[in-house]
């Protein structure tokens, strides 16, 4: 544990700033996971094909602009960009609660505010992992990737406990506050790193936009890694969206577990998401990049599966749940870790936000389609059938990775 917390990268003050603005953001994004769907439910009622637009909506951009935000990262520096779209959706985020404190919170208004926040966070996320290589050497970069999702980890034990919390005491709205909150704290430390950003080249200044898209989109697809990191990423996502999209419905008015008691099931997760961050490493060198990351999406699924087939007393249902959240936190993680680091580390620099804005288009692109799937779906099949259905999707991941990929690569 101590090796872990002495380790090379926390020595890098630009990265424990990175690290630090991460980990406040996701705390904050952390509660919104549970207020946002529950300001839906318990606040404006909203139907399965409601919370299926609601999952979906946020995604879209990614869907609709993500090519676009890759060549934009790479012509300008990415801190200045962060600041920004942290900024932006802290002030987006601070319109849920004034609204319903004013009485007239719609969900129209979710919509447009999801659509907006969801603009700013692909442009964000791009920016963001195009900007970690900045920072950090090569060889760093599993063992960095490894310290930014422990914040994820941290989000996840504080996070769902803390909105159900809040949710219980305050209302799910009021706890939305405390998402714009941690996006402005975010941005604060952003602005304290002090390492000096090289500025785009020249030459690709001088590219035309659907030239440099182009060249995002054939180097995923001829490169054999990124090519079958896309395809199980993109599998994973649309079935886990789908899921995601009925899974607070299905908690709360089937299974009948109310919101603090929601926010204690998801924070165990934290157990499988700390594990994870903490040993991916150790594993990665032992089973590979490749093993590790079919190993993932398995464990991830399986953590999934538990949840349609929870049943029996109250007690037994959450305590299924709550071994569920740690596989699935596990899975997830060790997946995510390996497919960030085999990206960052084949993909050329000056190619970085252009390739990672293909990969968010593939992969995150699906998401609003998965989700509005599981919306329509579960009002047609019901919540439960539509679980099983997402499930059987996520562990399709394994097939994929295999058949894009054609063989284990070196890493494996």
């Amino acid at each position: 544990m101590m090796r872990f917390f002495q380790s090379g990268v926390w020595q890098n003050r630009p990265f424990l700033h990175l690290w630090s603005a991460q980990t406040v953001s996701l705390v904050g994004t952390a509660v919104s996971f549970l207020a946002l769907p529950l300001t839906a439910v318990l606040v404006l009622d909203a139907t399965p094909t409601q919370m299926g637009i609601l999952t979906a909506i946020g995604s879209l951009p990614a869907l609709v602009l993500g090519l676009f935000a890759g060549v934009v990262v790479d012509r300008r520096r990415k801190r200045p960009l962060m600041i920004i779209a942290d900024v932006g959706r802290g002030g987006l985020l601070l319109l849920i609660p004034i609204l319903a404190w004013a009485g007239v919170l719609h969900i129209v208004h979710l919509y447009v505010i999801g659509l907006l926040v969801g603009t700013l966070t692909l442009f964000f996320n791009v920016a963001y992992r195009a900007y970690l290589p900045v920072l950090v050497a090569d060889d760093e970069l599993v063992e960095a990737n490894s310290k930014l999702e422990l914040s994820r980890t941290v989000a996840e034990i504080a996070g769902p406990s803390l909105a159900g919390a809040l949710i219980q005491l305050l209302t799910a709205p009021i706890a939305m506050g405390l998402d714009a909150l941690s996006f402005f704290v975010s941005g604060a430390f952003l602005g304290k790193i002090e390492l000096e950003e090289a500025p785009p080249s020249s030459p690709m200044q001088q590219e035309g936009v659907w030239k440099s898209i182009r060249e995002g989109v054939s180097l995923v697809w001829a490169n054999r890694t990124l090519r079958s990191i896309a395809g199980s990423s993109a599998s994973l996502n649309f079935f886990n969206a789908m899921l995601e999209a009925v899974l607070i419905l299905y908690l709360t008015n089937q299974l009948g577990i109310e919101p603090g008691l929601q926010g204690i099931i998801f924070a165990t997760g934290s157990v499988g998401f700390l594990l994870g961050a903490m040993f991916t490493d150790r594993l990665t060198r032992r089973w590979g990049n490749d093993r590790s990351l079919i190993i993932g999406i398995a464990l991830t699924a399986l953590g999934d599966l538990l949840v349609p087939l929870a049943a029996g007393s109250k007690l037994m249902i959450v305590l299924m749940l709550i071994v569920a959240q740690p596989l699935f936190g596990f899975g997830l993680t060790l997946f995510n870790i390996n497919q960030i680091s085999l990206q960052q580390a084949v993909t050329p620099s000056d190619m970085m936000g252009r390739v990672n804005a293909t990969m968010r288009f593939v992969m995150a692109g699906l998401i609003p389609l998965g989700a509005l799937a599981g919306g329509l779906l579960g009002d047609q099949i019901g919540l439960r059938s539509t679980l099983f259905i997402a499930v059987v999707g996520e562990f399709a991941g394994i097939f994929w990775f295999v058949f894009l990929h054609g063989r284990m690569s070196k890493y494996g």
